[in-house]
């Protein structure tokens, strides 16, 4: 584990955070296309 106390920059805690909500708008993307049953693309009007 890193002893600085840094937040930003490529350190563990923002590639934590990165990682966490990455996953989360993925889980969130996959939802959305089940409930709607609609893509993401057409659902933002890019087809």
């Amino acid at each position: 584990m890193e002893t600085n106390d840094n937040k930003f920059g490529f350190v563990s805690f923002a590639e934590t955070w990165n990682g966490r909500l990455a996953m989360l708008g993925f889980v969130i993307g996959v939802a959305t296309e089940l409930l709607t049953g609609q893509g993401i693309l057409s659902q933002v009007g890019l087809m």
